[in-house]
């Protein structure tokens, strides 16, 4: 992995300044840290990335960030940012395997991931690592290498993948095996209340419970959809037209 480090790629985003708080689901994730694996699997614009930023806010556990990109697809280059995230909580983690990354032969995987695992068992505490887009990852030699990572993980680390498709994993298996806990579309919908919260606190609309079940129910509470609501709203004086027309 000769290319330099893209350190923004490590940062946590920052909050949304409208977001919605979402204990019901944050406590979702909390039940999740108990296993392995959870798994955060909607389309986009259903605010996976804002609800975990704010999991991590309030969860109090160390955790590692990865924005993965297209060209994440390199397996040295994968891991290597994968080390550099558990890096920024425990910065002696896998200080040997970008070394191996390096070598003209990349090592059988699993191989360095036993260190790693090893490395991070040793931490006083576990860590959280969160990849963010993991959607954009077809490489099948890196999903092998993350299943290896799921299925053989301590106690000491907890993975989460936010993704708009599922990996190509058994999930099946995970499931019986009690190794995985996931969020889909139904669980990251607006529900009326958050609606409501949104349209009327987050971004100041003054409209009445029935206006506010309208959009919600036109929109499935998919929040991106509510977003486009607000913009269109902004400076009109006929809301109640629009809400009563809007598709």
């Amino acid at each position: 992995m000769s290319s330099p480090l893209l350190i923004t790629k490590l940062h946590i985003p920052q909050a949304r300044t409208t977001r919605v708080l979402r204990p019901r689901l944050v406590t979702r994730l909390m039940q999740g840290l108990a296993r392995p694996l959870t798994l955060v699997s909607t389309p986009a614009g259903f605010g996976k990335t804002t609800l975990l930023c704010e999991w991590i806010e309030s969860c109090k556990q160390p955790a590692a960030w990865l924005s993965l990109d297209k060209g994440d697809n390199d397996p040295a280059r994968f891991w290597f940012y994968v080390i550099s995230a558990l890096q920024t909580v425990y910065p002696a983690v896998g200080h040997s395997l970008p070394d191996f990354l390096n070598t003209p032969n990349l090592p059988l995987i699993e191989i360095l991931l036993t260190e790693l695992i090893n490395n991070l068992a040793e931490q006083p505490r576990p860590v959280i690592l969160i990849l963010d887009d993991y959607h954009l990852i077809e490489t099948q030699a890196i999903h092998d290498g993350m299943l290896f990572l799921v299925e053989h993980a301590s106690p000491h680390l907890h993975i989460v993948i936010a993704s708009r498709a599922d990996p190509p994993w058994p999930l099946a298996r995970l499931r019986s095996r009690e190794r995985l806990i996931e969020l889909r579309t139904a669980d990251l919908r607006f529900t009326s209340v958050e609606a409501a919260e949104f349209l009327n606190q987050a971004v100041q609309f003054n409209l009445n419970p029935d206006e506010v079940t309208a959009l919600e129910e036109r929109t499935e509470g998919w929040v991106a959809g509510l977003q486009m609501v607000a913009l269109s709203l902004q400076g009109r004086t006929d809301v109640h037209q629009f809400i009563t027309a809007f598709t």
